[in-house]
């Protein structure tokens, strides 16, 4: 039976599967785990609808879901992310249903979410809540059938919290992004490398002696810092949170408000999940040549409307970079401010996505066996589970660790044995 899909090519499969193979070789984790769900079939007649980057990484997460035994389907939580070959390959080598094309436009992007919907899901798997968002709001004739859905980012959990903090939220979800093996090694060294990859990819700028102003310093903004950093830059950092800015001073970073950092720098790094947190009045402010990228997961984090409404010429100078003509200055705004890593690069290396999907796995697994005594709430994955993966990673790496001696657990269960 023909595998259902939307894709730009499909004779790009050949290239796309030895792509796919070339991130296996560094998904120690996950292999393992298709390993054992291809013996145990922990998924057999579960349907995931799976709203996620369509690269070559998640089509390693969709084997293993497909190994496990669910029906799954793939679209992409990003117009502009999608590697094309990944997707034919998925569809003509591995036989899953894909709908994801890059540089799909908004009405494409959600025919795409309503497609994989179509398989009627009892698990939802997202990278930013647009999956749970559409199904609340557009396909609520399928919310009893789901178990509990699973997401992926840290915008997605924030939207996903206000949603339960609304009693909007009609089922679990399992924050895979809140699992310490995703967000304290995805968000910092994958997003802190590949978007660094990305800014290099777009413009070859040299980062040594540059000012760079990275807004927002929570793991994602820390990690580009440290890199940005390593590599010779002047580091500013913005932000809101009074802990985070303190914390990025002490790490040794300039901290002050975006309107005071504008005239400053030479590259902007937004990294904060929130809207609108480079303005109108800042682009105004930057000096001529600026350059102006995101990697937060939505490009609300630019106000570009208000940038376009304002600009009197634009023009694409190079592949991934528009220039505005503002007040006589030039601003480079980077892959139309979507997320820069994946829009201009690749997106985060393998090594480090193979702990990010091997929570997803397991996340899944979890909602099959434990989807009757969750609320509707959302929720982390046990410590057991981050323990696992992380045990399973060092091993990959031919790591050991020392373990408690009887004695050391012992005083670490007591009260009485005092100092």
């Amino acid at each position: 039976m023909a595998v259902k899909n939307d894709i730009r090519n499909i004779s790009l499969a050949k290239e796309g599967k030895k792509k796919i193979e070339w991130a296996e070789h560094n998904m120690p984790v996950l292999r393992s785990i298709r390993e054992r769900f291809s013996k145990e079939k922990p998924l057999r007649g579960i349907n995931l609808a799976c709203c996620l980057h369509v690269t070559t990484e998640t089509a390693n997460l969709m084997r293993t879901l497909k190994a496990g035994g669910a029906n799954a389907a793939l679209c992409a939580s990003n117009p502009l992310s999608t590697q094309d070959d990944a997707a034919a390959a998925l569809v003509k080598e591995y036989g899953i249903s894909v709908f994801a094309i890059n540089g799909e436009d908004n009405k494409t992007y959600y025919k795409h979410i309503h497609q994989a919907l179509d398989f009627k899901p009892h698990i939802t798997m997202d990278d930013g809540a647009d999956l749970v968002s559409t199904l609340h709001q557009d396909r609520q004739e399928l919310i009893d059938n789901v178990l509990a859905g699973t997401e992926e980012t840290t915008t997605g959990v924030i939207r996903l919290r206000a949603m339960a903090a609304d009693k909007a939220l009609k089922f679990a979800v399992i924050a895979v992004n809140d699992s310490k093996t995703k967000h304290f090694f995805d968000n910092r060294y994958g997003t802190g490398q590949s978007t660094v990859d990305g800014i290099l990819r777009a413009t070859n700028m040299l980062l040594a002696g540059s000012t760079v102003v990275v807004s927002g310093y929570g793991w994602c903004g820390r990690g580009l810092a440290v890199r940005m950093k390593g590599m010779g830059a002047n580091v500013i950092v913005t932000e809101v949170d009074p802990v985070k800015g303190i914390e990025a001073a002490m790490d040794g970073f300039v901290v002050m408000p975006m309107a005071k950092a504008a005239p400053k720098g030479d590259l902007f790094v937004t990294l904060t999940g929130d809207i609108h947190v480079i303005r109108l009045e800042h682009f105004k402010k930057m000096k001529d040549g600026a350059i102006v990228c995101n990697s937060g997961h939505f490009d609300c984090e630019l106000d570009l409307p208000a940038l376009r409404k304002a600009t009197k010429k634009r023009r694409m100078i190079r592949p991934s970079v528009e220039e505005f003509i503002l007040g006589g200055k030039r601003i480079n705004i980077l892959a139309e401010g979507r997320l820069v890593n994946l829009s201009a690069a690749e997106g985060h290396p393998a090594m480090v996505m193979d702990m990010s999907f091997a929570n997803q796995s397991l996340a899944a697994e979890y909602v099959v066996k434990n989807h009757k005594k969750l609320k509707r709430q959302v929720y982390t994955l046990p410590d057991k589970i981050d323990a696992t993966i992380a045990a399973l990673k060092l091993r990959s790496m031919g790591i050991t660790i020392d373990k408690l001696t009887a004695e050391q657990k012992e005083y670490l269960a007591s009260w009485e044995m005092g100092t």
